[in-house]
């Protein structure tokens, strides 16, 4: 008495056929594919500009780091040179 048998969804099927016809169903199926293949490359390409951005942060603070290291060396043997003179 709970569920839904076969029969019944062959029932339905079979008048949802009757009610649209074959062609229809094909297009709305090709619709809702297109509509899914979309939606993954949207979830894709946001995944993978995520990607990128994290990459180039990371490489911006890479290259800051080293930059500062860089200024703070220089600064050093400029102090040693004015120190020996």
């Amino acid at each position: 008495m709970g569920g839904i048998g076969i029969w019944q969804l062959v029932i339905v099927a079979v008048i949802v056929v009757l009610l649209f016809g074959t062609k229809k169903l094909r297009n709305l199926g090709g619709d809702l594919g297109s509509a899914i293949k979309g939606f993954k490359s949207a979830i894709g390409d946001e995944k993978e500009q995520k990607n990128s951005v994290e990459k180039t942060s990371d490489t911006l603070a890479h290259n800051s780091t080293s930059s500062t290291e860089e200024v703070s060396k220089a600064t050093e043997s400029k102090a040693k040179e004015t120190d020996q003179v």
